[in-house]
C-alpha cells in the first residue's frame, strides 16, 4: 500500500506544498499542430481543487483514463488555500489545459475571464450530446458579460432546509414545524423541556456556525422573503438583500433565538465540524443547512446517540402560506467553471478534444466512478440502481477526492440507497420549484470585483453585532451608510447599468 501511494503521489504530481504551480511546460503536449480528433487519445493536465486531506490513488484515475481515452495529470490545490494559489497561478500564467475555477466572484478570476485568457465555449456546446443538455438558464448564470468562459459545474439549485430530531419532537408531542413561529416554539421546547429526558439543562434548539450564508441565517432569510443577495425592482433598481425588510426580520429572529438561549451562544465562532459534532452528540435538535447533511449527522451519532431519529423540513414560511415558499439558490446552481486557458489549449482542435473529455465525464459510468467508485470494490448496487458504500475507508481514500470534480452532481440513474439521503434528494429536487435566483450573479461591476469582499465584511460584521446585541437598528443603519459611501453606491449603479444592458434598454 505504501508503494502504491508513492506511485500515486508521483503520477498525480500533487501540488501540496507552497512552491509555484508548474504545468505550463507539460500542458497540451503536441496539440498546437491541431492533430486532435474525437477518437484520439488526449493528454490533459488539470489544475484542480482538493477537498480532502490527501490526493486519491490511481485506482479511479486509471478507470477514468480508460473510459475517456485520455492520459490525465492532476495538480491538486488544497481547498483551504485555493484563493491564494489560483490568484498566483493566474498572475504567473502557471496554468493547465483545464483549470477548476470555483470563486467566480473573485476579482482576479473575473478579470482573467473577461480579459480573454480563457476560451469562450458556448458556440461548441451543441456539438456534444451531454454538453448540449446544459440549460439556457445555467449558461446565462455562468456567463460573465454575456459570454461563457468554461463548462459550468452544475449544482442542485437549492439544497438547504431544516433537519430536526424526530425522536425529540415525538417525546414532546410536537409536529414538524411549518412556520417560523412553530420553529421558534420547537427551539424553545428543545431548550427548556428536557427533550432527551435526562433531567439536565443541557440542550438547545438550534446549533449554528460562523457562516451567514451556508449556516442558518440565509435559509431563515428565505422564509422571511429576503431576496437572494439582490432584488430588482419593476423599474430596474438594484436593492441589496441587507436593505430589505426580510433581512431585518431575519436578524430579529436570530437575535430572539440568541437572547432567549434557544441556540448555541458560541455560534459566531463555531466551525461547521464542531456544529455537526454538537448535533450528533445530542446537544441540540435543530440543524439548518444542506438537507443531505442529515445522513452524515445520523452516521456521526452512532455510538453516541443511538436512539437519534431525524426528520427534514423544506416548506417553512413566516406566513404559513404555500404561495410564500422560497429558498435561496446557491450561486444560481453554478459551482464554478472548468475553464480552458488559451496559453495551454493552443487551438480549436485541442479545445474540441478536451470538450469531448468533459462531455464524457457527464456519462453515467463516469459519474458512478467519481461518486461511488468501482462496483464490488467500493460499493454494491441493487436492481433499482441504489448504491451502498461497502468499504468507507477505501472509498474515502480512492473515490471521495474526485467527487467535487464532477461537472454535474445529480440527475443520474445510480443513486444513494440510504433512505435519509433519498428523502433529502427528493426535497432538494422539490426546492427547485421555489428557488430564488440572484439576479446579479452574471452581471459585472468593476467596484464589486475590486472591493466587494472588503465591503461585504462591513455588512457581515454589523449583522453579527446586531444579533449579539452589540449594536441596535440605528447602528446597523449606520453600517449600511458606511457600505454605501465606501463603494456600495457604485456597485448599485454599475449593476443597474449592467442589468439594463441585459434587458436591451
Amino acid at each position: 500500500m505504501k508503494k502504491e501511494r508513492q506511485i500515486a503521489m508521483k503520477r498525480l504530481a500533487a501540488v501540496m506544498v507552497s512552491s509555484a504551480i508548474a504545468l505550463t511546460a507539460c500542458g497540451g503536449q503536441g496539440a498546437s499542430s491541431g492533430e486532435y480528433d474525437a477518437n484520439s487519445k488526449a493528454t490533459i493536465t488539470w489544475l484542480n481543487i482538493l477537498h480532502t486531506a490527501s490526493p486519491p490513488t490511481d485506482t479511479i484515475l486509471n478507470k477514468l483514463e480508460e473510459k475517456t481515452n485520455s492520459e490525465l495529470t492532476f495538480s491538486w490545490i488544497p481547498d483551504a488555500s485555493k484563493e491564494e494559489r489560483i490568484n498566483t497561478a493566474l498572475a504567473s500564467d502557471s496554468l493547465a489545459d483545464i483549470v477548476t475555477l470555483t470563486m467566480l466572484d473573485n476579482s482576479s478570476v473575473r478579470n482573467s475571464l473577461k480579459s480573454g485568457l480563457f476560451w469562450e465555449v458556448e458556440p461548441y456546446l451543441k456539438d456534444y450530446p451531454n454538453l448540449a443538455k446544459i440549460s439556457p438558464e445555467t449558461i446565462k448564470s455562468a456567463s460573465i458579460g454575456g459570454k461563457l468562459y468554461g463548462i459550468p459545474f452544475q449544482k442542485d439549485l437549492a439544497r438547504n432546509g431544516v433537519t430536526l430530531r424526530k425522536d425529540w419532537l415525538d417525546k414532546l408531542g410536537l409536529d414538524v414545524p411549518k412556520t417560523t413561529d412553530e420553529l421558534m416554539e420547537v427551539a424553545r421546547a428543545f431548550t427548556e423541556d428536557d427533550p432527551d429526558g435526562n433531567g439536565q439543562d443541557d440542550t438547545t434548539g438550534f446549533v449554528d456556525r460562523n457562516d451567514l450564508v451556508y449556516g442558518a441565517f440565509k435559509t431563515l432569510g428565505s422564509y422571511f422573503g429576503t431576496p437572494n443577495n439582490w432584488q430588482v425592482s419593476a423599474d430596474g433598481k438594484m436593492i441589496p438583500e441587507f436593505m430589505t425588510d426580510g433581512y431585518m426580520k431575519t436578524m430579529n429572529y436570530m437575535k430572539q433565538l440568541y437572547d432567549k438561549g434557544y441556540m448555541n451562544k458560541d455560534f459566531a465562532v463555531t466551525a461547521k465540524t464542531d456544529q455537526q459534532q454538537k448535533f450528533a452528540q445530542g446537544k441540540a435538535g435543530i440543524y439548518v443547512g444542506a438537507l443531505f447533511d442529515s445522513k452524515n449527522l445520523l452516521n456521526m451519532s452512532k455510538g453516541v446517540q443511538d436512539n437519534m431519529q431525524l426528520v427534514m423540513a423544506n416548506d417553512i414560511t413566516s406566513t404559513g402560506k404555500e404561495s410564500d415558499r422560497a429558498i435561496w439558490a446557491a450561486n444560481n446552481g453554478i459551482g464554478g467553471l472548468l475553464a480552458f486557458p488559451r496559453t495551454e489549449v493552443k487551438d480549436e482542435a485541442q479545445l474540441k478534444r478536451i470538450l469531448q473529455f468533459v462531455n464524457d465525464l457527464l456519462d453515467e459510468d463516469s459519474y458512478a466512478l467519481m461518486t461511488y467508485g468501482i462496483e464490488g470494490t467500493h460499493y454494491t448496487v441493487d436492481d433499482k440502481d441504489a448504491a451502498t458504500i461497502t468499504n468507507t475507508d477505501l472509498w474515502q481514500q480512492e473515490v471521495q477526492p474526485f467527487a467535487a470534480s464532477r461537472p454535474k452532481e445529480s440527475g443520474f440513474q445510480i443513486h444513494d440507497a440510504d433512505p435519509l439521503k433519498q428523502q433529502a434528494d427528493k426535497m432538494i429536487a422539490d426546492n427547485a420549484n421555489y428557488a430564488v435566483l440572484n439576479p446579479a450573479y452574471s452581471l459585472d461591476s468593476e467596484t464589486y470585483n475590486t472591493q466587494g469582499s472588503e465591503l461585504q465584511k462591513i455588512i457581515t460584521d454589523a449583522t453579527y453585532k446586531y444579533i449579539l446585541g452589540e449594536i441596535d437598528a440605528a447602528g446597523f443603519k449606520q453600517a449600511l451608510e458606511t457600505w454605501r459611501n465606501s463603494g456600495g453606491n457604485s456597485i448599485i449603479a454599475e449593476y443597474e447599468a449592467a442589468y439594463k444592458q441585459t434587458q436591451g434598454k
